[in-house]
């Protein structure tokens, strides 16, 4: 039976997150350390990290992968401010969004060199169909690229350092935030990428070096790869996506009228349905979607209460994303109820049951609600 944290509103069935006795998320416990930190200390340790990087006189000090979100525009900001010369680079999604364009130039306009990268088409539909129907996931493709594309460019254009966001193991999970784990480094990659350990089936298509780079890490030598360092910024500075999201504004980074998904208007608004419908299905697989994370960062900042969190998860529907559904459905060329049929086999029968009227309802769940076939 699935059970709730008793600080946030993050239950126990999501992936990685441990509680302790008195009922408490190992993401709450994290938080709750960061008070302990030596902000100062990190700072420094991070500055000897760039006056090292530095004295390689490459034609780029460090490589930040880019969406033009909130978190990009702050790195490069940072990366800028630090004296760094940065070579951007994004994964480009075939559902790249009006506002995700228009941040991303304004990322690029703060001054910084930019690439584009686009996988084969074809390729990248095919791969994003068998990840839903053998994972349950229309997200994996982007975190394999996403984790991938990096490390091979900057191989390629020995690039040193790889800046990254915030750790979300450490803000949503239960990677411990110790002064040794600043890195993205193969142990994170195993743990917390989010690939499920998705194969993708070797075929003519696919052969090809240069359209497989985001596939796997055979395309280029191991050696190569441990010359690169890959740290996330998230763990020299405090992060707090709010105060992240008031410091890009600053620079032009544009907020959506109203959430995309979950509870911020400023965070996934760059794709216009790879995240939602990623989000969503976690409903099926945990009992929980995007708005629980949110939330339980707002508890956790003080800027809620948990009751508040509560309230405002009673005014959510928890409704299909259809519009999204029917875009991601037309682009990979199934109907919308053979979508739902492969949803439906990741429908989490330990925590969903069904009532007399043979409608799934989730047994212990946060609130007390009236459930119907929309849940």
């Amino acid at each position: 039976m699935i059970k709730w944290c008793r600080l946030c509103v993050l239950p126990d069935t999501r992936p990685n997150l441990n509680f302790d006795k008195s009922g408490i998320c190992s993401a709450c416990l994290n938080h709750n350390k960061k008070s302990k930190i030596n902000w100062n200390n990190r700072k420094t340790t991070l500055d000897k990290i760039l006056i090292t990087i530095k004295k390689k006189k490459g034609p780029y000090d460090c490589l930040i992968p880019v969406s033009g979100g909130k978190d990009s525009t702050w790195q490069t900001i940072k990366c800028l401010e630090l004296g760094l010369k940065p070579l951007a680079l994004t994964w480009k999604t075939p559902f790249r969004s009006k506002i995700g364009s228009q941040n991303l130039k304004n990322l690029i306009d703060l001054g910084v060199d930019h690439i584009d990268w686009t996988i084969n088409p074809k390729l990248e539909k095919k791969i994003m169909l068998k990840a839903l129907i053998d994972k349950g996931s229309t997200a994996i493709l982007m975190h394999l690229a996403i984790f991938n594309i990096p490390r091979v460019v900057a191989c390629k254009f020995k690039i040193p350092l790889i800046i990254w966001g915030e750790n979300s193991a450490y803000e949503y999970s239960n990677e411990k935030n110790t002064d040794k784990n600043s890195d993205l480094d193969n142990r994170w990659l195993k743990k917390f990428s989010v690939t499920n350990n998705f194969k993708v089936n070797k075929t003519r298509e696919n052969e090809n070096r240069y359209s497989s780079f985001f596939l796997n890490d055979k395309s280029i030598k191991q050696k190569e790869i441990s010359q690169v360092k890959s740290i996330f910024l998230g763990h020299f500075y405090k992060w707090d996506p709010v105060q992240i999201n008031k410091f890009a504004k600053k620079s032009g980074f544009r907020n959506a009228k109203k959430p995309k998904t979950g509870y911020y208007n400023f965070a996934d608004i760059d794709d216009e349905c790879i995240i939602n419908i990623h989000h969503w299905l976690k409903w099926y697989k945990f009992g929980f979607t995007r708005v629980f994370d949110n939330l339980s960062l707002e508890i956790r900042n003080g800027r809620i209460s948990r009751n508040k969190a509560i309230k405002i998860l009673k005014k959510d529907k928890f409704k299909y994303p259809h519009k999204e559904i029917k875009k991601f459905t037309q682009y990979c060329g199934i109907t919308t109820k053979k979508f739902f049929m492969i949803a439906e086999k990741f429908r989490n029968k330990k925590i969903w049951k069904k009532n007399k009227k043979k409608q799934y309802y989730i047994e212990n769940f946060i609130f007390k609600r009236n459930w119907n076939e929309n849940n």
